[in-house]
């Protein structure tokens, strides 16, 4: 529950993101928001997150539930910011709601600066699952990229957290990579088997405008990946990790039975949720509001008082509509037939002759070859022309 004194109107959320943009290097495919640095600027990041978040509470936006169900630190580069961080945040956020025995609290840390002291500092501040960003055993591979640790070190990372008493860890995987490097996508998953973590989430290599893989791309020094490679590797990994036991409950995800990101599904079951951080988005049906991408422009503002807004809209009934569909078709859950009109329905029951659906009486719900084509199908579901323009989901599998 809210606490007493919320503002009419504020929008209660058990759910938090919050973002560290500080990163050592840009990689050469990133368009996320990063602020490139040596240091994570811990008391500048702590400053403005209480800011913001006083000032989305005094606005009436949001006001924190007691007790939070689900935290998440994304980057950037959170363990760029130290072994102190997690406390600070907590002092941000209330220590007091962060006391549930249920609560999953995330941070994501890349291998070179995921030290023994700093998951040991993280685990006795209460943070209980880690995201560890892997993204290839290739060293080659991994200095194209851009990355800043070597396989080894990877290695290591994930025996410190285990060390620290972490339980409960992801690992990022990346697919798609040109041909050129080598890579062996077989032995990247078979390598992350042999790391024994309870959840794998793989994200499809993107040419995204405006980074150095699109310069490059553009000059002719590099080609983009084929679509067959995409979907040919989304495959075996389906394949490989579906046969060791992981479920694959989300086009992306993969997790060892009750190991499922429980803050993702509060995005794809269209809760509630509020971003706090530079770039951070935040959701209230119907509303959408999204914060200043630039690091000083969002520090100053939200260390100011004010609310670091840069844009919002507003999702209109056939949008949402849109959206339930497409999000829902993303997990293992799918959509209810029941939901779906009659020329819906027999396109499901088309789809399933195609071999693109997991057999269900209740239910339309894709398997892997289905997921391929998962935005062409929901343009097809669409009957009010809201607009989404059919790509292949194999090129945007990222969080």
């Amino acid at each position: 529950m809210p606490p007493e004194g919320t503002p009419a109107g504020a929008t209660a959320v058990g759910s938090v993101y919050v973002h560290a943009p500080f990163c050592l290097h840009r990689c050469s495919y990133c368009d996320f928001v990063v602020h490139v640095t040596e240091h994570g600027d811990l008391a500048a990041w702590q400053e403005a997150l209480k800011g913001e978040l006083r000032a989305v509470e005094r606005e009436g936006l949001f006001a924190l539930e007691d007790s939070l169900q689900t935290l998440y630190v994304g980057g950037g580069t959170p363990s760029l910011l130290g072994e102190h961080s997690m406390e600070a945040l907590a002092s941000v956020v209330g220590r007091r709601r962060l006391g549930s025995s249920d609560l999953e609290w995330t941070a994501e840390a890349n291998p070179e600066s995921l030290t023994g002291g700093l998951a040991a500092a993280w685990r006795r501040s209460g943070l209980n699952r880690l995201s560890i960003g892997v993204q290839t055993f290739n060293d080659e591979a991994l200095r194209w990229m851009g990355r800043q640790h070597d396989a080894q070190s990877a290695e290591r990372a994930v025996d410190a957290a285990r060390a620290a008493g972490f339980t409960n860890m992801s690992v990022d995987l990346i697919f798609g990579l040109p041909e050129r490097l080598e890579r062996s996508w077989r032995d990247d998953l078979e390598r992350a088997l042999a790391l024994n973590v309870p959840h794998v989430s793989l994200y499809g290599l993107t040419v995204e405008a405006g980074t150095a893989l699109a310069r490059a791309v553009r000059d002719g020094n590099e080609e983009a990946v084929a679509i067959q490679q995409h979907q040919d590797e989304y495959l075996l990994a389906a394949e490989v990790l579906g046969a060791a036991g992981y479920e694959h409950y989300e086009v992306s995800n993969f997790a060892m039975p009750g190991h499922r990101s429980r803050h993702n599904a509060v995005y794809w079951d269209g809760r509630p949720y509020l971003g706090l951080g530079n770039g951070a988005h935040s959701f209230a049906a119907p509303v959408r509001r999204w914060n200043l991408r630039d690091w000083p422009m969002y520090r100053d503002r939200a260390r100011a008082g004010y609310v670091p807004e840069h844009d919002r809209e507003t999702v209109g009934a056939d949008a949402r509509k849109l959206e339930k569909l497409w999000l829902g078709l993303r997990t293992t859950e799918g959509v209810q037939l029941a939901d779906l009109d009659e020329r819906q329905r027999g396109l499901a029951a088309a789809w399933s002759e195609h071999g693109w659906t997991v057999a269900s009486e209740d239910a339309l719900r894709l398997n892997a070859e289905g997921w391929l084509l998962l935005d062409e199908l929901v343009v097809e579901l669409d009957d009010g022309g809201c607009g989404l323009t059919a790509r292949s989901t194999t090129l945007d599998l990222r969080r």
